[in-house]
């Protein structure tokens, strides 16, 4: 073998040893040029790799999960344009987050051994947790039992970095162990207020039963129920998610009632075995709607609603408006809004509820 061959079979071997998938490979004449998104070995017969990715094509995806008999998700990629939209709002928000101390203003409530709070828009929950010890050293009105630096933080709960609402921090191991597990457990009722953009729903309550699970290229996506137990590609598998809305108001009509009155409508179910058909074409409404999330999968609700044609305000990763008569969002629309459990001490029944963020009670003006 010459030394030119040798120089190109080790490119190639080494090539093949990479740890991502190789793309399609195509034989072509020998040409001098690099193009954006391939990479051109320059020879007689240069092997010309075009990568493309999931959101670009995502029917080579889809073709190649069922090649390999993985479960094809329901739900669409993630579109093109929420790359830089998200780029933006966590370069912001990690701005905002260094900046970012409670007040007692955010404290819904606090005992001996874990505080509620109530968390803003745009902030990271580890500056919420990391912001709690000066908050009780601050405050007179503390009960924390234990100076500051003496409490073992944990955070029972997590939101997303735009989610606003209720976040429950333990201040023991022994306290955090037991409320990590009730929510594992989904022995927590909780409810989130969403606003969204689609067409007016024709039910008045529904709750939808999917699959969740992580695409090949890392995307959260809806999956048919019957996947649920099937492997993905990673080694993940598909996870049961269960959902129940109820609509508060469309256009203006309609009202905020309490959390403690959510209803499931055990007649209107749907099982999600394949994709929705939605008529994007169609007039688009303002929606307030209530979410009951059965399971604690990752961006569950945000999930369910696009999967309804109802996509949060916002919310660009998952087919949310950006832009909304004449507005843009720096974030989506979506709050943790109650908590009820039993409270890992005492045992009694305890039910927190957050404030109502100003975007919900606008919803309710005409």
């Amino acid at each position: 073998m010459s030394k030119r061959c040798r120089i190109y079979a080790n490119q190639y071997n080494l090539l093949t040893k990479m740890p991502f998938p190789l793309p399609h490979f195509s034989l072509q004449p020998a040409t001098l040029f690099f193009a954006p998104k391939a990479f051109v070995f320059l020879s007689r017969s240069s092997i010309t790799m075009s990568v493309q990715s999931d959101a670009i094509n995502p029917s080579s995806q889809n073709a190649l999960q069922t090649s390999q008999n993985y479960p094809v998700p329901l739900s669409p990629p993630l579109p093109p344009i929420s790359k830089h939209i998200e780029l933006a709002r966590a370069m912001s928000a990690s701005s905002k987050s260094s900046l970012f101390s409670l007040s007692r203003d955010d404290v819904v409530f606090e005992d001996q051994w874990l505080i509620v709070v109530n968390k803003p828009q745009g902030v990271y929950c580890e500056s919420v947790l990391e912001s709690v010890p000066q908050l009780l050293c601050d405050s007179a009105e503390s009960v924390a039992g234990t100076p500051a630096n003496q409490l073992e933080l944990h955070l029972a709960n997590r939101l997303d970095r735009d989610t606003s609402g209720l976040m429950v921090i333990t201040k023991s191991h022994k306290v955090a162990t037991k409320l990590v597990k009730a929510f594992t457990d989904h022995k927590i009722s909780k409810t989130y207020i969403a606003r969204c953009i689609g067409s007016a729903p024709k039910w008045e309550r529904i709750t939808l039963k999917s699959g969740h699970g992580r695409s090949k290229f890392g995307a959260w996506r809806v999956y048919a129920a019957s996947d649920v137990g099937r492997t993905l590609p990673g080694g993940s598998m598909v996870r049961d998610m269960e959902t129940s809305f109820e609509v508060l108001s469309i256009n203006g009509q309609g009202s905020l009632k309490e959390p403690s009155e959510f209803k499931k409508d055990e007649a209107n179910t749907i099982v999600v075995q394949e994709k929705a058909v939605i008529d994007k074409d169609t007039k688009k409404d303002d929606i307030l709607v209530r979410a009951r999330p059965r399971s604690g999968r990752t961006h569950q609700i945000r999930l369910h609603c696009q999967y309804l044609g109802i996509s949060i305000r916002g919310d660009v990763k998952y087919e949310g408006v950006y832009e909304w008569k004449g507005r843009t969002y720096d974030g989506h629309e979506l709050h943790a809004e109650s908590l009820s459990f039993e409270h890992p001490i005492t045992g009694l029944p305890v039910m927190f509820q957050a404030p109502v963020p100003s975007w919900a009670s606008q919803a309710l003006q005409p």
